[in-house]
């Protein structure tokens, strides 16, 4: 298989989730002896992984710019894999016109349209209601969704969401968790004993992550600080703004670390790690590190949502802030129920996020899409219609946007 994957942005896998996620999939297409590109029209980054590694073509495009059509063209790949929505408007239509017989796959990461109504309904002090997501962008976002062959999904509730509210079709959905190796024996994990501190991740850019920060900084962490006067709170991610390196503050034990070398590291060297989410979508890289790491974790019904099924969390699930800083407290001094705490994470790992169980059904859904790509197209009449009417409009503000950027340079 000759696969091309265009990416909203290259992958950072020591910087977020998205980034983690994607590396699964290219080691997944590589071990199959799939020859895959990954194209982008993004800045190459400080932090982006080196995939010259595991023998994977480097690309960049642009944006707007009739030089992809020869470049598809001559690709003639046999999947392209879309990195979010926004990459489906830019470059489906010119996929589908210049090599039309490419299977088109979107990759979400996660539902953008839904943590975007998410937030709002926060700012709002109201509760979300799927009428939320009636935006510009959950327009855009579930537009794409219809237009591709499949998508893949990495959130049980996203999934049924898009089944159940907007009419896609079971056909052209796949759920795909995060593909991970079988967990560390907690006997090779540092103990308790040897942990000190609470821990708080993720990248800055990414706005519920800032929000978290802010909500640890000025609602939670002094309670928690008041009865343990010792304890540290770490906060590591990715590209910390000034406003966060500002919350830096030794004597209240809150402490902005930033990039983290060695997530896993840090992550493990942690005794609890705190993630108080209170808008987002998809599951959390962060507490499934947490996890592979031995380190439980307290989140909130958003951070833990698709991610542990039946299976009882690695901490505590609480969406009230006394409870969560009661949490954290007492998990924090009870050895007992830490290290239960901690087999429960060993547990769901092992339950739900093996990659030998995921990649096997990843391939064979590939491979039997790819047989039923022109049935399946038939049959999505609504799919059919979106790409006529949503990627003629795509198309000619793109030729519209190239016609003016070549006046202004002849200018």
């Amino acid at each position: 298989m000759n696969l091309l994957i265009i990416g909203y942005v290259w992958p950072e896998p020591n910087s977020s989730a998205a980034g983690s996620r994607m590396m699964q999939l290219l080691n997944t297409f590589r071990k199959h002896n799939w020859q895959v590109t990954f194209a982008s029209p993004a800045q190459q980054t400080e932090h982006m992984a080196d995939l010259s590694v595991l023998g994977i073509t480097s690309e960049q495009i642009t944006l707007n710019d009739a030089s992809f059509d020869q470049y598809i063209a001559d690709q003639t790949p046999d999947i392209v894999v879309f990195d979010r929505f926004m990459m489906e408007e830019q470059f489906a239509w010119r996929v589908e016109k210049f090599s039309p017989n490419s299977l088109r796959i979107l990759n979400t990461e996660d539902l953008h349209s839904l943590r975007q109504a998410r937030h709002s309904a926060l700012k709002q002090n109201k509760t979300f209601q799927v009428e939320d997501l009636y935006s510009d962008q959950g327009i855009r976002e579930i537009a794409a969704i219809h237009r591709c062959d499949l998508t893949l999904m990495i959130s049980e509730v996203e999934t049924q969401l898009l089944m159940d509210e907007f009419h896609v079709p079971e056909t052209h959905l796949f759920h795909l968790p995060f593909m991970l190796p079988a967990p560390k024996n907690t006997n090779k994990l540092i103990p308790f004993d040897e942990r000190q501190h609470f821990i708080s991740i993720g990248n800055f850019r990414h706005a519920p992550n800032w929000d978290a920060v802010l909500y640890l900084k000025n609602s939670l962490w002094p309670s928690i600080r008041k009865q343990l006067p010792k304890a540290e709170l770490h906060i590591y991610g990715a590209y910390p703004p000034p406003k966060a390196t500002q919350l830096h503050n030794a004597k209240e034990g809150f402490l902005v670390k930033g990039w983290a070398q060695d997530a896993q590291q840090v992550m493990q060297q942690a005794r609890v790690c705190l993630a108080p989410l209170r808008f987002g979508a998809g599951i959390k890289g962060k507490l499934v590190e947490a996890m592979q790491m031995g380190t439980p974790s307290i989140t909130t019904s958003i951070g833990a949502e698709s991610m542990h099924g039946q299976f009882p969390w690695n901490g505590v699930i609480t969406d009230d802030p006394d409870t969560f800083i009661d949490a954290a407290v007492s998990l924090y001094q009870d050895p007992a129920s830490w290290q239960l705490m901690q087999q429960n994470g060993k547990h769901l790992l092992e339950a739900r996020y093996q990659a030998e169980e995921w990649e096997p059904k990843l391939m064979k859904r590939l491979e039997r899409q790819m047989q039923l790509k022109d049935s399946l197209r038939k049959k999505h009449f609504l799919g059919l219609m979106l790409r006529h009417h949503s990627l003629k409009s795509t198309q000619y503000m793109s030729q519209w946007i190239e016609l003016k950027n070549k006046q202004e340079k002849e200018v």
